[in-house]
């Protein structure tokens, strides 16, 4: 898949929330140095029809202090294209059980500014008002950090504290690429995988009382060239609410088997970057200190 992993709370879960640390090791990414591109960037991110990825994964999630592990099965393809409003073409990746939520459409546009997505199938009501938003740049880039969104006051599209009323959040997603590494999967060893790190943090004002709940989703992926995804890991934790104790979630997914079709060629490769959505100016570039680690699936979440 291209990378409906790498923010997963933002790309298929928006109702699940956000994540602590998970220590990975930042220092195994040191390989490459800072600032350095990655050649050949798109390589990582195949998307041509037919092209199909196996995952496992396992799933460990409950209030604190109670967990409770799942193991699933993922398989991610690429089924086709479809025509948006306005006459964009867009890719259709189809997951039938992603970090074990049930089936799902996504839908992105990979050109030679990066990659982009178009929201999925089933959506939610917060995920609409984020999308599109970029979740690659292209080339890759050491230590590169982006904003992918920053949306205050919208509508959470739940009403988590029973009162009647939806609450409003705020919520923001930043992505970063932390360099290459060696990563070892059941599909075998990938010497030079590009690890990227995606975070989204929202801040949700309960209607019912003066108190905001904080979650954030913190996701870490892998990703070979001309294989794509071959492992995520995230953590997503939401802040005690009322009387709980809070909820947490921790998800891994590893690929078993890939098949990728041979491509004709980056899409739009030729075509101009939109205005805005791609700009690659000092107000949409943000280097920061990375606070957690495991989500592009945000990965992701």
């Amino acid at each position: 898949m291209i990378a409906q992993n790498l923010i997963r709370s933002t790309l298929i879960a928006m109702g699940i929330f956000g994540a602590t640390a998970i220590p990975i090791g930042q220092d195994r990414a040191s390989a490459t140095e800072s600032g350095q591109a990655i050649a050949q960037s798109a390589d990582y991110f195949p998307d041509t029809i037919g092209t199909r990825w196996q995952y496992r994964g396992q799933i460990s999630e409950g209030p604190l202090q109670t967990i409770e592990n799942k193991y699933f099965s993922n398989v991610s393809s690429v089924t086709g294209t479809r025509t948006l409003k306005g006459g964009l073409v867009v890719t259709v990746f189809h997951d039938t059980n992603p970090g074990n939520h049930g089936p799902s459409d996504s839908f992105y546009r990979r050109d030679a500014a990066g990659v982009v997505y178009y929201g999925s199938e089933p959506g939610t009501p917060l995920e609409k008002q984020l999308t599109p938003y970029q979740i690659i740049r292209f080339p890759m880039k050491v230590a590169q950090s982006f904003q992918q969104f920053n949306r205050t006051d919208i509508d959470f599209g739940s009403d988590i504290d029973g009162d009647g009323t939806n609450e409003k959040v705020d919520v923001e997603g930043l992505s970063t690429v932390l360099g290459q590494e060696s990563i070892t999967v059941p599909a075998g060893t990938y010497p030079d995988a590009v690890r990227v790190e995606a975070k989204m943090t929202l801040k949700i004002r309960l209607s019912s009382v003066d108190r905001t709940a904080v979650g954030t989703d913190v996701m870490t992926a892998w990703f070979a060239k001309g294989v794509g995804l071959v492992k995520y890991i995230e953590r997503q934790e939401l802040a005690a609410l009322k009387d709980d104790r809070g909820n947490i979630t921790d998800i891994t997914e590893e690929l078993e088997e890939v098949s990728v079709k041979s491509a004709p060629g980056l899409q739009g490769r030729h075509e101009p970057a939109p205005e805005g959505l791609f700009a690659d100016d000092a107000s949409n570039q943000k280097l920061f200190q990375v606070l957690f680690a495991p989500g592009l699936r945000a990965y992701a979440r």
